[in-house]
């Protein structure tokens, strides 16, 4: 699924937002991250899967520019790479 944003669970780890945007390009491929961390609530994870060095530079960066956590990059097979965000904020702060 191209640029969609969708739960997932795998049931070995918390609940996550899923954005594909492997057919984006720079400079979207970090708009449409953030539009997705702009929806969710503090400390929610989003689960994005992205391709190419630039994207995955660009997009780390700003993301933690803006004070959100990465908490993984998982290279997978077909070339991706999935960087696993944790939105900033203390969720019992809500």
């Amino acid at each position: 699924m191209q640029n969609a944003l969708f739960d997932h669970h795998d049931g070995a780890s918390p609940s996550a937002m899923t954005l594909d945007i492997t057919a984006e390009k720079c400079p979207m491929t970090f708009v449409r991250t953030r539009l997705a961390l702009d929806g969710l609530p503090a400390g929610s994870l989003l689960a994005v899967r992205l391709t190419g060095e630039e994207p995955r530079k660009n997009v780390s960066r700003s993301v933690r520019g803006l004070g959100h956590l990465i908490l993984s990059e998982q290279e997978e097979a077909d070339g991706s790479v999935v960087l696993t965000i944790q939105k900033k904020g203390d969720p019992k702060a809500a």
